[in-house]
């Protein structure tokens, strides 16, 4: 019997490993390879250019974490956009609000989705929702030509700053965010780690020019076992609201959602970071 196992590098001298059951399948696209797999320990997953986007174990994490904290800032969000997020999992958590009258979601590569829908249905299987648009284009291009004021919500849930990535971590795109945020938007963006030194200088670069465009500027962590190191960061950038002053926890809780991660007492956690981190956001270049 074979043993067969995936790695991932998360630096020169670490890696993560997943022992495979079966390699599901793998396609070579115009933009990226993308591969599914499955385990006993994290059952299905799927990885992009050989890093892990989700596992069926612990996926919940991150997409509760990038949609529920926003959600509960602002409780009157009406009009979504999310820029990447092919495997459905934060349209998936945005379809739980009745109050959200428009989800458009922007994936440069249709493979992603079409795949996640044959492969994961468990993130997956709200995309048919009639509130929700696919756009099958590049993400910064539909931010660059959409009109101002637009969104209510952007969630950027993008792979790292590199390949089809790359561009959803620069200065003009933030600039375009801002533009087609109403006068109370927020954008909540995957903000890197910062444990391995790679993804710390994304990090803090991210930060420095998101902090330069928008008035309010915060960074909150969640825990994701199979990302580096599994602590990893999400920016909170707004016109309006403070995630923390204005945070509508008695409202969120009547809602009745129900999440495995996020909690509104988890969400004021989530705000006051390690040491470490505050000193590596505050001495940004």
């Amino acid at each position: 019997m074979l043993d067969l196992w995936y790695s991932e590098k998360w630096s020169e001298e670490t890696k993560f490993s997943i022992k495979i059951k079966e390699h599901l399948y793998s396609e070579q696209t115009p933009f990226q390879k993308i591969d599914f797999f499955t385990s006993n320990e994290y059952g299905r997953f799927f990885t992009l250019d050989g890093l892990i986007m989700i596992t069926e174990k612990d996926e919940f994490s991150y997409h509760e974490m990038i949609t529920h904290v926003p959600m509960c800032t602002n409780l009157n969000i009406k009009r979504v956009l999310v820029i990447g997020g092919g495997d459905g999992g934060t349209v998936r958590e945005l379809t739980r609000y009745s109050s959200i009258e428009k989800i458009d979601m922007v994936e440069i590569d249709e493979r992603v989705v079409r795949l996640s829908q044959k492969y994961l249905p468990f993130t997956a299987d709200k995309l048919t929702d009639e509130r929700v648009t696919l756009y099958f284009e590049d993400g910064l291009k539909f931010v660059r030509e959409c009109e101002a004021k637009k969104y209510d919500l952007i969630l950027v849930d993008s792979t790292d700053p590199i390949s089809v990535g790359e561009g959803l971590f620069t200065k003009e795109f933030y600039e375009d965010c801002f533009r087609v945020l109403t006068d109370e938007g927020i954008l909540v963006n995957q903000h890197e780690s910062p444990y391995y030194e790679r993804y710390a200088k994304e990090m803090k670069k991210a930060h420095d020019k998101i902090k330069a465009i928008f008035p309010i500027s915060k960074v909150y962590q969640f825990h994701q076992p199979t990302y580096a190191s599994g602590h990893w960061l999400f920016g909170f950038a707004s016109k309006k609201y403070h995630p923390l002053r204005d945070l509508n926890d008695i409202a969120w809780n009547m809602r009745g959602i129900s999440c495995r991660y996020y909690t509104t007492t988890l969400h004021k956690g989530a705000f006051y970071l390690p040491y470490y981190v505050e000193e590596m956001l505050e001495n940004v270049e």
